[in-house]
């Protein structure tokens, strides 16, 4: 008997450790196996009507350290409970135009606490579109996509969507809305520019393709974005109506070929954007992201589109103000669902963006249920979660939404996260991040990605490469002392650096890098709101410079607003009173200045008298350490336009530099 209890009780610690080892997440191959399956159908029939209408809803979870016992994480508990929540977006707080990042392990905590927080297990994702840099710190850093475009290697790609899975899933993120495939054909785009890969459909699909073949060997899911093609407007749909006015053979040719790519590549899922589409849709009431000829006859029918359908944010002035008296009503179902045979699921794109709540101002629990109706399978980001829900639920009591169609809805949303293993296992294993997140040889494959980015478009032979001095203190032969500032400000060499907000990250690494070179640059940070005042200090120190270094960051800014002649608008060209100061600048010293494009490539088409001109593509802190070295004569300079830049280069163009030691180029080629 006692040597019988001794058996059971070794065989139940045995169990109990293979239990303990099943309950973390192993990251593998997306795959809904024939067990998944199962269980997602036996747990749709297990569901009521109202956890059914919950698992449709997206809502926001900002990372931060909480307290059991916080009032924003019990809200944001109570809200997953009540409502039933299927999925959720990870980001972080803001404070106005910044970005409080957090850190990896309390991402994952934060995570793991909802997942057991939850009856059914949670799909987190996120907009991972520069990796998880753009959230969290310490994790591998990359460029703008438009860097990929530039570097021109597919490889890079393949590597950027492998790591992005790698880390995401390591905190437990499964989902990402990326990657872009807009062909960014319209200089003056503002929101897209550097977030495409480029203007060439070729290139673009083909690096689409091999992003989310790394992301899958990650077990990552992926989007493109933004269907049928953002990248010929010249608004920010986030402040309002964007219009692709373009012919069919345009969007044949141009727009569609990136999301057949990326079809045939197999992409989890498709954003649809907020775009008036004239060529495809007659009714000027509809954007795409309400319009079936778009959604249901393009994408599901005729590209034959099998996977998850996303709105844009739903929230968003191109949409809102579209439907600023409530014109018209959601479509998505025709085009998607039937001239495309779109199968999958359907998410909208977050409900709360301001082009949806203002159409939907008197009932704004309203575009839920319009846009599920449109075709849509998952709903983001709604700008009254109550109101969405309980709209939505009326409407299946109603028999307004059938319960064929809201199960056949509730069914994909359980198959894709049981394709992801979810079913079986929901947390991360917080010992992993430590291992799988920051790893030093992903940070130097962003590293090298951003630094064969580096374009040369113009160059008078004058300046480049700038030399390096001591990094000993000038004219004493002796190194500094720790805790001393004891390096005298030059105007030998004056780095003037444009941004939107001088308290901003933006020229920070840029500083630290260019200053181990040369320890007494003049280095003046200025923004719109300080650059007139300080253009008379500016100028005068210009004038006796010997070198002028001007990095001007430019990116595109989702929902930024720009004061103009016609209203609040978006823009991705310097302003006003900057942009002046740098036409002052190209006066008084054009054949001695840098012009650096850390970010828009396009800049140089408003100021012909640039005479050196250097594109990053990207404000990222690893395009900043290869802008840097890149002057000096570092590494070598290999990168290509991926775009035309209007009366200045032609796509492909790029002056190619060797490094002044090639021993110290990154990588050989």
């Amino acid at each position: 008997m006692l040597k019988s209890l001794s058996l059971f009780l070794l065989t139940c610690l045995l169990c109990s450790s293979g239990l303990a080892k099943e309950r973390y997440q192993h990251p593998g191959p997306i795959r809904l196996d024939r067990d998944g399956q199962k269980w997602a159908e036996k747990t749709l029939h297990k569901l009521s009507p109202e956890e059914k209408v919950g698992q449709l809803f997206i809502i926001w979870v900002r990372v931060q350290f909480w307290n059991a016992e916080n009032p924003d994480y019990l809200q944001l508990r109570d809200n997953i409970r009540k409502y039933h929540i299927g999925s959720l977006a990870v980001s972080v707080p803001v404070d106005g135009p910044f970005l409080l990042r957090n850190q990896p392990l309390e991402a994952a905590e934060i995570l793991n606490r909802l997942q057991r927080d939850s009856k059914l297990p949670l799909i987190f994702a996120a907009d991972f579109e520069r990796g998880l840099s753009m959230r969290l710190y310490g994790t591998t850093v990359f460029p703008h996509a438009m860097a990929f475009g530039a570097a021109g290697k597919l490889d890079y790609a393949e590597n950027f969507g492998r790591i992005t899975a790698q880390e995401a899933r390591a905190i437990g993120i499964h989902w990402n809305f990326f990657p872009v495939a807009d062909v960014n054909s319209n200089p003056a785009n503002p929101i897209i520019n550097t977030r495409s890969f480029g203007e060439d459909p070729q290139q673009v699909g083909d690096l689409l393709s091999a992003y989310i073949r790394g992301a899958h060997e990650g077990g990552m899911l992926t989007t493109a974005k933004h269907f049928p093609g953002h990248g010929e407007t010249d608004t920010d749909s986030h402040l309002g109506v964007a219009r692709v006015n373009v012919d069919l053979g345009h969007l044949q040719n141009i727009e569609l070929p990136p999301f057949k790519k990326a079809i045939a590549s197999g992409v989890d899922s498709i954003m649809v954007a907020h775009v008036t589409v004239p060529a495809l849709e007659s009714d000027p009431n509809r954007v795409a992201t309400t319009s079936t000829a778009v959604v249901t006859d393009l994408l599901k029918k005729q590209l034959n589109f099998k996977g998850v359908v996303v709105t844009d944010a739903l929230d968003m002035a191109g949409l809102t103000r579209l439907y600023a008296n409530n014109i018209g009503r959601a479509a998505v179902t025709d085009l998607l669902k039937k001239q495309l045979n779109f199968k999958g699921v359907v998410v909208t794109d977050a409900l709360d963006m301001a082009g949806l709540t203002r159409l939907y101002a008197n009932n704004i629990g309203r575009a839920a249920v319009d846009a599920f109706k449109a075709g849509n399978d998952l709903l983001l980001i709604p700008a009254d979660l109550d109101a969405s829900y309980r709209s939505m639920l009326d409407a299946v009591h109603s028999g307004e939404i059938s319960s064929a169609r809201l199960d056949e809805s509730v069914l994909k949303v359980l198959e894709t996260k049981a394709s992801l293993g979810l079913h079986k296992a929901h947390l991360v294993n917080m010992d992993d991040v430590s291992k799988e997140v920051g790893k030093p040889q992903n940070l130097a494959i962003g590293q090298q990605i951003a630094d064969d980015a580096i374009t040369l478009v113009r160059e008078n032979s004058k300046l480049l490469p700038i030399k390096a001095v001591s990094k000993q203190i000038a004219g004493t032969g002796k190194a500094p002392l720790p805790y001393q500032s004891v390096e005298e400000v030059r105007n030998h060499v004056v780095v003037v650096i444009f941004s939107d907000d001088v308290r901003s990250e933006s020229g920070r690494t840029f500083e630290r890098e260019f200053r181990a070179r040369v320890p007494d640059v003049n280095m003046i940070y200025l923004d719109p709101r300080i650059a007139g005042g300080m253009a008379n200090d500016v100028l005068a120190a210009v004038d006796q410079a010997q070198a002028v270094i001007v990095p001007a960051y430019v990116i595109p800014t989702a929902g930024k607003v720009v004061g103009g002649p016609g209203g609040p608008r978006n823009s991705v060209g310097l302003a006003d009173a900057t942009g002046a100061l740098l036409d002052e600048i190209l006066e008084h010293a054009a054949e001695r200045t840098v012009v650096l494009a850390m970010g828009n490539p396009y800049l140089a088409q408003d100021f012909p008298a640039i005479q050196n001109y250097v594109c990053t593509f990207s404000n990222a802190t690893i395009s900043e350490a290869s802008a840097v070295k890149a002057l000096f004569g570092e590494i070598a300079i290999r990168g290509h336009l991926p775009v035309t830049i209007p009366n200045v280069a032609q796509r492909g163009a790029g002056i190619e530099r060797q490094a002044l030691n090639p021993a110290q180029s990154s990588g050989s080629h």
